[in-house]
């Protein structure tokens, strides 16, 4: 398996380069490496929690339990990630009485559809493998609130998170006093995770957006590197009806003589990025031009990649991910690291290859193509868009092979579900559908009449509880004595995969 190395590289400076020629180059590729998501993890048995796993249970101290139990509360009483009034006014307040935490550090800034959570993780993973200090802060969580906010490549610990809440309440109640709207759920967590950072001290921070970029709370930072993972289209009520249109608020995080690691494009979303890094003076590395993926292959737990980046090419990565998707997560990471140490501009030459391979191989994407059980196989992953939903399904049908394939699905109501469903139509044999406890949750029964018109009534199950869905699902896998070559997928939802996850013994 192989893609088309990247042609020679463009000098970004060329006085001779018009943008209506960058426009033309990127026409003739493929809009379909657009999609992404879905996430991987290494194939393994069900004997037991993996290695560095970093999803995190609840503490095993009951005091410490009911102060995090407090803290979620006070949280969970403000205005969720889904309600939002479009500015950055709030945070800023928020970040000025704290004395701009977010300015004590150099930060790499990631935007995009899907793909932003497992490009986070490999960047973190590089920059400490080159033993630099990093915080992380992703979201959203599968399991416990402290997977948001990372540091030194581990979850923040319990008492850390509560000593950081209650350290910079004050300051959020001064903010609330001051503005029409209190502060959101989403902005609280990112001036908790920009404190935290400055308080451990981090050497750099590695940063995804919530939503959008102009005006989502994360952006008050100013990144010298901004990532642009694939755009595709979600949360349209809110960031627009096009790839193109959703990129121009995308676009926001690209600052000042930045520098614009571009992952592959639909053509309009490339268009206004390109754009607005002309706008600013950014230097733009894309994605199948200035870099790219020259060749993967399948190994055991994982792939085989030769990755050409800024600074030439690296060969013998493995990366313990399945899918495409995943090798273009970490080639687009491992370009944002080396712009970030000035490769590619400032300096020639190329990282450590031995340490680019060590940090590839230690990289995790809980949730992601995930497996929990064996016989039958359980696996876990949180596509929740239609661009998603593919990734997965053909990195599931790369890597797994299995002979008959039962999907349990939990969605939002808020996503485009009957898209999310029709990337699954080709490798679902049935499906169960279920709902989550979350009140955005799609009631089973709606969800169940679209999966109707996408599969036919004989491939439906519905069960409104999760965990009767999963033991329905197995029950299904297991049939027609296929046991050996039979699975299960979990999907449609963050929340789904970190329910199901708590319920088949993961902690």
């Amino acid at each position: 398996m192989s893609e088309p190395r990247p042609s020679d590289r463009h000098d970004a400076s060329d006085s001779d380069e018009t943008f209506a020629e960058i426009v033309d180059e990127a026409t003739q590729r493929d809009p379909d490496l657009a999609v992404i998501e879905a996430g991987s993890r290494t194939l393994r048995a069900a004997s037991g929690p993996p290695q560095g796993d970093e999803v995190p249970s609840r503490p095993a101290d009951p005091e410490v339990d009911k102060a995090l139990r407090a803290v979620e509360q006070e949280l969970a009483g403000r205005w969720g990630e889904t309600k939002l009034e479009p500015s950055v006014t709030r945070i800023a307040a928020l970040m000025d009485v704290l004395g701009d935490p977010q300015r004590a550090y150099p930060s790499i800034h990631i935007t995009g559809t899907n793909g932003k959570t497992s490009t986070a993780r490999m960047i973190e993973a590089l920059l400490g493998a080159f033993d630099l200090r990093t915080g992380r802060y992703t979201s959203p969580h599968v399991q416990s609130i402290t997977e948001r906010i990372s540091l030194d490549g581990s979850p923040m610990d319990p008492e850390r998170f509560i000593s950081t809440y209650e350290d910079i309440k004050p300051y959020v109640e001064m903010v609330d006093a001051q503005q029409p709207y209190r502060l959101s759920f989403f902005e609280v967590l990112t001036g908790m995770a920009y404190a935290a950072f400055a308080d451990a001290p981090v050497d750099v921070a590695v940063v995804e957006v919530g939503m959008g970029g102009s005006w989502d709370a994360t952006n008050v930072i100013d990144s010298t590197v901004a990532v642009v993972t694939p755009i595709s289209l979600d949360h349209t009520d809110r960031l627009g009806s096009t790839p193109g249109e959703i990129a121009v608020e995308k676009s926001g995080i690209i600052k000042q003589d930045a520098t614009v690691i571009l992952a592959q494009q639909p053509v309009d979303a490339a268009q206004v990025m390109l754009k607005k890094a002309v706008e600013v003076d950014a230097t733009v590395a894309r994605e199948g031009m200035e870099f790219g993926v020259v060749s993967r292959e399948i190994a055991v737990g994982g792939q085989l990649l030769t990755l050409r980046g800024l600074g030439g090419e690296y060969d013998n990565i493995f990366l313990p991910l399945y899918g495409a998707h995943q090798a273009r997560n970490a080639v687009v990471a491992l370009c944002a690291v080396e712009a970030f140490f000035g490769i590619g501009a400032e300096q020639t030459g190329s990282l450590d290859a031995d340490i680019i391979r060590k940090a590839f191989a230690s990289v995790i994407s809980p949730g992601r193509l995930e497996v929990v059980r064996s016989s039958p196989t359980v696996v876990l992953d949180a596509a929740h868009n239609p661009a998603g939903a593919q990734a997965t399904a053909e990195g599931l049908s790369e890597a797994f092979g299995f002979s008959r394939l039962i999907g349990v699905v939990g969605a939002s109501g808020d996503k485009d579900v009957r898209g999310l469903l029709e990337a699954f139509e080709p490798i679902f044999a049935e499906v169960v559908v279920t709902q989550n406890s979350s009140a955005r949750a799609m009631d089973a029964d709606e969800l169940a009449a679209v999966a109707v018109e996408v599969f036919g009534n004989d491939r439906v199950q519905v069960e409104p509880r999760l965990d009767d869905a999963l033991e329905a699902a197995i029950t299904l896998a297991e049939e027609e004595d296929e046991y050996a070559g039979a699975g299960v997928l979990v999907t449609g939802s963050v929340i789904t995969v970190g329910e199901a996850r708590l319920l088949l013994g993961r902690r």
